[in-house]
């Protein structure tokens, strides 16, 4: 069974790039008829905390991304334990004792010479005099890991065949002096454990899959199929720091539904387009990596406004009847949904429905408004009172096009755009309609 995970960690609150991963990961194991696990990576006891991991459940609720399973690294620290000392044993961890400001001075030097800033693996030449010697100072050992074999490769869903020569990587830090993990290790710990057979994630951890893949292969498993996909760039086509800020909170404080922001970013960065789609099936469908591009992929706020629009336009009155003015009925959602860019905008024409406006009219249009008062009482309400009435004064008046219909809207809505008035009129009703006319006459 193919098994994908989201894996963040809960030292804040999910930004757009997060759920662009969440979404792929998801869609590739709904079109798989896989599994979508959540991992809280939750190792930095100091950073991460409760709020975010209930922040990240709840944003991924909003957005339809419900996982099939969670697991919390935090209650794994006996596995990542036993795993560790069998690397230990098999010699493909070591300790090393050089204090931050050493390595940064072997860093510097080897720059300065014009070399890559490789570690030396100065610790493996260490005798044990020498290690107890450092232990006798206070100095406590990070612990390293050691990579084998002269090539680390996969060949990557989207980006195709990778190479990474083993001698021109650090040995990486796997553990902190202090005990605590860091990302790499406990990672390959949990993806094995887990089943994972596919990781999606961006193009920025493209070198930390390598040394991950020798993990794999220390640890005796096979590695799961990678996917690294160009990261977001703003709209100004740069990486923006902004994109790093917007999350489901802005999302929702802008009227934005959870459909829309799925529908974009389920496709930016593809060679497909992206469709205004209420329905995910095709986009589950359609999902392929073999369409994402190696380009950056440009998110644009105003795109995204756009497709919300065309998202609210489809949603049935039922999706939104608990977030309209009390009162506010099918036939009146259906009436002005083709003029809303968000739901919450439902309000203000609700209010041109219900009333009271100000009636606003043309001087020279006032005879006019006085006969359209006079045949809006007199017509028949229950077809369609809105050609009946504009025949009726086209009859009368001579009016047509602009000058026939353009005074008639202002003095019922207020507006000089809006719905379509054969739907509105209706729901303004008689009453309302023949007391607008006069007023605004």
């Amino acid at each position: 069974m193919i098994v994908t995970r989201f894996a963040p960690s809960p030292t804040g609150r999910l930004h757009v790039g997060n759920i662009r991963t969440a979404l792929h990961n998801w869609l590739w194991a709904k079109k798989q008829g896989g599994r979508f696990l959540l991992r809280i990576d939750d190792t930095d006891r100091e950073r991460s905390e409760a709020r975010f991991v209930e922040a990240i459940r709840a944003d991924l609720a909003w957005l339809g991304l419900m996982p099939d399973g969670e697991e919390r690294q935090s209650a794994r620290f006996d596995r990542y334990e036993t795993r560790f000392e069998e690397l230990k044993a098999a010699g493909r961890v070591y300790p090393a004792y050089e204090t931050s400001q050493e390595l940064d001075l072997k860093r510097k030097i080897l720059l300065g010479r014009g070399l890559p800033p490789i570690y030396d693996r100065a610790a493996l030449r260490l005798t044990e005099a020498e290690k107890a010697a450092f232990e006798d100072e206070g100095r406590a050992p990070h612990w390293r890991f050691r990579l084998g074999g002269d090539l680390l490769e996969w060949d990557d869903l989207i980006r195709g065949p990778q190479h990474f020569a083993a001698e021109a990587m650090s040995d990486p830090v796997v553990r902190r002096a202090d005990g605590s993990w860091l990302y790499l290790l406990p990672s390959v710990i949990d993806d094995i454990d887990m089943g994972v057979t596919q990781v999606v994630r961006g193009e920025d951890h493209v070198s930390n899959t390598a040394l991950q893949i020798d993990m794999f292969h220390a640890l005796g498993a096979a590695p799961p199929a990678f996917a690294h996909e160009a990261l977001l760039t703003g709209s100004e086509g740069k990486l923006s720091k902004r994109l790093g800020s917007l999350g489901v909170d802005h999302f929702r404080e802008a009227g934005i539904e959870p459909e829309a922001v799925i529908a974009l970013l389920a496709r930016i960065g593809t060679s497909q387009p992206v469709e205004p789609l209420i329905d995910r099936t095709p986009l589950i469908a359609g999902f392929d990596f073999s369409h994402f591009g190696r380009a950056p992929a440009r998110f644009d706020e105003a795109e995204l406004a756009g497709i919300n629009a065309k998202i609210v336009h489809q949603l049935p009155h039922a999706a939104v009847r608990d977030r309209l003015p009390v009162g506010m009925g099918e036939a009146a959602w259906e009436a002005i949904r083709p003029n809303l860019e968000r739901v919450a905008d439902a309000a203000d024409w609700w209010a041109v429905i219900e009333g009271p406006i100000a009636a606003s009219g043309e001087p020279e249009d006032s005879t006019y408004l006085i006969e359209a008062a006079t045949v809006a009482a007199q017509i028949d309400w229950s077809a369609d009172p809105w050609h009946a009435l504009t025949a009726a004064l086209k009859d009368r008046t001579g009016r047509k096009g602009k000058p026939l219909f353009l005074p008639l809207r202002r003095a019922l809505t207020g507006r000089d755009h809006g719905p379509d008035m054969a739907a509105l009129l209706p729901l303004i009703g008689r009453d309302r309609a023949v007391e607008r006319l006069r007023s605004a006459s």
